[in-house]
């Protein structure tokens, strides 16, 4: 499967967000990230319903909202009706994982899991075959514009090890840092999604950005 790419809202100037949106669904992006953050999972707080059910009125890619929040059990379906189509919740969240993934699955989104930098892939053992994709941090989450953390490809090597001898159908996500300068090397270690925030955002052309993104690795052979 060719990788996809998800740039993240994050990075996008906020004044202009009907502008940027549309600059993603005329790229060759494959998905739109929204972070979602409380303020108490992370010392950080964005958005939440109210502007992902406006993007999705202007939206005409997939969105990867990934809930970076206390008790997102309590809020699954209103993100699902707000109009996400991937909800990822994190595991350092979630002491019922299971039974949030069920929700997630039964609101008719996909069902992601995220792991912050210090938390091991094996954790994931024996849920691998019910959730669709793992969000692999490779920043401390809660702010864009931070350096990639390269103990990550440690962790993506490891994670697709897993998926593989499962024979899992779960896509591994990887969030944080990433641009041109470490993409091949992430594609390489097993990676199948791209999140890039300031690398799409920040940058001079956006669409030549996302577009380049899309052709790293493209003669590459993929283990």
């Amino acid at each position: 499967m060719k990788h996809l790419i998800a740039p993240s809202l994050l990075a996008a100037d906020f004044t202009q967000l009907d502008r940027e949106v549309k600059l993603v669904n005329e790229s060759k992006a494959d998905w739109l990230h929204l972070d979602v953050m409380d303020g108490r999972f992370v010392p950080n707080i964005t958005f939440g319903m109210m502007i992902i059910k406006a993007l999705r009125n202007i939206c005409t890619k997939p969105m990867d909202v990934h809930l970076m929040i206390v008790e997102p059990e309590k809020y699954i379906e209103p993100f699902r009706n707000a109009g996400a189509d991937i909800i990822s919740v994190h595991y350092e969240a979630c002491p019922n994982l299971h039974r949030t993934i069920q929700l997630i699955k039964e609101s008719g989104a996909k069902a992601g899991v995220a792991l912050n930098p210090h938390t091991p892939v094996g954790v994931l053992k024996h849920l691998l075959e019910d959730i669709d994709l793992v969000i692999i941090m490779s920043v401390n989450p809660g702010w864009g514009g931070q350096k990639f953390i390269y103990e990550s490809i440690l962790k993506i090597r490891e994670l697709k090890d897993m998926i593989t001898a499962k024979n899992a159908d779960c896509l591994i996500e990887v969030d944080g840092g990433v641009g041109l300068q470490n993409a091949e090397k992430i594609l390489m270690s097993g990676a199948d999604v791209l999140v890039a925030g300031s690398a799409v955002f920040k940058s001079m052309d956006p669409l030549k950005t996302i577009q380049q993104l899309k052709n790293v690795g493209q003669d590459a052979v993929f283990t």
